[in-house]
């Protein structure tokens, strides 16, 4: 989309038709640490942001490690107040995050994180949200985004 500053990537991914492709293009930032991610809006108005971890993601007990979830997560919030419309991309920032962790997630297979914005003000966005891997819940969040001025 040309509306997003050259930096960030949110366009149409040819590899998976009704998915956008979400990150920076810049590999020296953060995100890239996360590897690829998809977001879509769901029919029902969620918002689902799919990873892909790997063995870079794992803790010594070959599942994905705790942080890298919640890196996943805090990426997934940004993810879902862009694909609502509610942000651009650009200085928004993380206020709180609230993570309930229920069980492992394996390397090597997708996770969803699957979320829902629970309220908006002028400032502030609420979401919450659950992590999914295949018919697993293995983690629950809720979370709270400032909106970058002047939005």
């Amino acid at each position: 989309m040309t509306d997003l500053p050259t930096g960030f990537l949110h366009e149409p991914d040819p590899d998976n038709p009704g998915w956008m492709r979400w990150g920076f293009r810049d590999p020296t930032r953060f995100n890239s640490a996360l590897g690829k991610m998809i977001v879509r809006v769901e029919d029902d108005g969620r918002v689902r942001m799919r990873a892909f971890p790997d063995r870079s993601h794992s803790n010594l007990a070959d599942n994905v490690h705790g942080g890298a979830l919640l890196g996943f997560i805090d990426v997934a919030l940004f993810a879902t107040s862009r694909s609502k419309g509610i942000i651009e991309a650009g200085t928004a920032v993380t206020l709180d995050l609230s993570t309930q962790f229920i069980g492992a997630a394996g390397i090597g297979r997708s996770l969803d994180f699957v979320s829902e914005v629970l309220r908006t003000t002028r400032r502030l966005v609420f979401i919450r949200g659950l992590v999914e891997q295949g018919d697993t819940v293995v983690a629950s969040y809720s979370g709270t985004i400032r909106k970058p001025s002047g939005t």
